[in-house]
């Protein structure tokens, strides 16, 4: 089997979701964070590790009734156990860092449903907190819209999680742990239905 490192040009996929206060991410609030890192072979690529946050919205933060309704999050609810941004993206860029060096990748991929919306929330949650070393690539991702939409017909996740075989529970949906770890399952089965006879360096 050939290592993971060769099999995205030296990018480790990491596959995130965030649930927001709304769709813009300079004004509306980074509310929940997911990390799920893929490990494995190629052929049998598979979710190794997730790192999850509630996070507390900045200071002057928009928060949009529509989306809190959405999501049924509560900003200001203590028992989420909310850190701040800082803290969030510390800790998810921290693991994510060492499992790069650990995988013998240059850097991390992000994958997402819909992943430049997570991509653009990071980055703007980055920028006010002033958090340095990002580990992902500035602006490159795959998004299992595009590839569920290629290989199942869907592009909806829940959806495409079902058209590949997956079990989907709308109770658990909206929580950025749950949305990433199955949108890991979908990206990994995809990618090894794929793989599958073929051969990489």
């Amino acid at each position: 089997m050939a290592a993971l490192a060769g099999r995205f040009r030296g990018f480790l996929p990491v596959v995130v979701d965030v649930e927001t206060a709304g769709f813009d991410p300079e004004r509306n609030a980074l509310l929940e964070v997911a990390a799920v890192i893929i490990g494995g072979e190629v052929g049998q690529l598979k979710p190794v590790a997730s790192h999850h946050f509630h996070v507390m919205p900045f200071t002057g933060a928009v928060l949009d009734p529509a989306a809190l309704a959405f999501t049924g999050i509560d900003p200001f609810q203590p028992l989420r156990g909310a850190v701040s941004e800082e803290e969030a993206l510390r800790g998810i860029f921290r693991a994510i860092r060492t499992a790069v060096k650990a995988a013998q990748c240059r850097r991390a991929i992000l994958v997402g449903h819909n992943a430049a919306f997570d991509l653009s929330f990071i980055k703007a949650a980055e920028k006010r907190s002033a958090v340095k070393n990002n580990p992902f690539h500035l602006f490159s991702t795959f998004d299992t819209v595009s590839l569920a939409g290629l290989a199942y017909g869907e592009t909806v996740l829940a959806k495409a999680a079902l058209a590949a075989g997956l079990s989907w529970d709308h109770e658990q949906a909206h929580s950025a742990l749950y949305d990433a770890r199955q949108t890991a399952e979908l990206f990994c089965k995809i990618v090894n239905g794929f793989d599958l006879n073929r051969e990489y360096p």
